[in-house]
């Protein structure tokens, strides 16, 4: 009896301590806020790749004292991506932590949109979406090597600088990197205090209109205006939106003509394309591909096509959520799941069929406006939780 006893509370003791581990972070939040606001101080607008690049090289000597093998990738436009490849114990396929470090911002917006503490809240432009998760990336790494005397399993960390422009020279890395793994987390910020199990697949397409020139004052009868003809499309294209079957259609730009005395020859409308499930995307598709011309004598052109298929909710998805509601429940804390609109490198992972987990990041409002905030105190349990999804995913 004695020594079953015994062996059942060696099994105890070998058992994390969440609520010490908590303390950790705690310890650990100035730390923690000080890294976020120098990541926040190194501005890194997508469009510029000089910028974006000196934020790289910080990062990389920030990340190379986890010792880990750093592997740049070139891009021409944007910033060079960054993976690091850390080492762990035991066979088991590495978990992907997937993130960006460019921003919506222009050079030049410090000047106006200060980063700094007021209260429990850390402002600054980026700093909830998403150089807060890059931040938790680094101190679960590090705390999961203090703990454990090294890493429990292989972690690769990948980087990427055109995230919010569609991600386009670095999808094919993301999606190589994460069959490669057993599953990936996302350290996009939070849905409130949730993470993140589903998100909407997200579609760019342009409708080019090309009409007939004409002067409107001495021949307005033989012009066909091609920007009359886009208002008339622009009305066709709003009755595709359907919000119960969480379809949404959104024309956010328009652009046409060249003075007011000429019957516009060309016109254009950049479209948003927001579908909730995979099979929706060949059906609205079809829909603005077979757009026809209310006046015959202009031309319709349709270009681009859906960009990030839905991340959808599947078993690989759910049962992450299950392990993260584990972790969370061991220091009381109620984790609760979410559906959002908009789409991250997620969407690539998940639908490729890689059990995916987003919204692993900071927690606060206002993700590029210019009230962009995180909330200091919920930092150590998100590191918490990203630790300990590491350790179990």
């Amino acid at each position: 009896m004695t020594r079953k006893k015994s062996q059942h509370s060696t099994k105890a003791a070998s058992l994390p301590d969440w609520c010490e581990r908590l303390r950790y972070f705690e310890a650990k939040q100035p730390q923690m806020v000080e890294t976020i606001r120098e990541l926040v101080e190194i501005e890194s607008p997508s469009d510029n790749k000089a910028a974006a690049d000196r934020m790289g090289m910080f990062l990389a000597e920030k990340f190379r004292t986890l010792s880990g093998t750093l592997r740049l990738h070139r891009a021409e436009r944007y910033g060079d991506h960054l993976q690091f490849s850390l080492p762990g114990r035991g066979t088991a396929k590495p978990v992907l932590l997937l993130g960006h470090f460019d921003t919506v911002y222009p050079l030049g917006t410090l000047e106006t949109m200060l980063c700094g503490i007021a209260g429990d809240r850390l402002h600054g432009p980026g700093v909830l979406d998403m150089k807060s998760g890059i931040a938790l990336m680094f101190y679960a790494i590090e705390a999961l090597q203090n703990w454990h005397g090294g890493l429990p399993r292989p972690v690769t960390i990948f980087l990427v600088s055109d995230e919010e422009v569609g991600s386009e020279s670095s999808r094919k890395t993301t999606e190589a990197l994460a069959r490669e793994s057993a599953a990936v987390l996302v350290l996009e910020p939070g849905a409130g205090l949730a993470v993140k199990t589903a998100r909407k697949g997200v579609g760019e397409y342009t409708l080019k209109v090309k009409g007939v020139a004409a002067h409107a004052g001495l021949d307005p009868g033989k012009g066909h205006s091609a920007i009359l003809e886009l208002a008339r499309q622009v009305a066709a294209v709003s009755k595709l939106n359907d919000l119960r079957k969480g379809l949404s259609v959104n024309v956010g730009l328009i652009q046409g003509g060249t003075r007011t005395n000429v019957i516009a020859a060309q016109a254009t409308a950049d479209i948003d394309v927001r579908i909730k499930s995979a099979k929706q995307a060949a059906t609205m598709d079809r829909r603005l591909r077979a757009l026809k011309a209310f006046d015959k004598h202009c031309q319709l052109e349709i270009t681009g096509g859906i960009n990030r298929m839905p991340m959808e909710r599947t078993a690989g998805v759910a049962a992450l959520y299950g392990k993260a509601q584990a972790i969370a429940k061991q220091i009381g804390w109620k984790l609760q799941e979410a559906a959002v609109g908009g789409g991250s490198d997620g969407n690539f992972t998940a639908g490729i069929g890689i059990p995916t987990l987003d919204g692993m990041g900071g927690v606060g409002e206002g993700a590029h406006a210019v009230h962009e905030h995180i909330v200091i105190s919920e930092l150590p349990r998100r590191a918490l939780l990203l630790a300990g999804m590491i350790e179990s995913a």
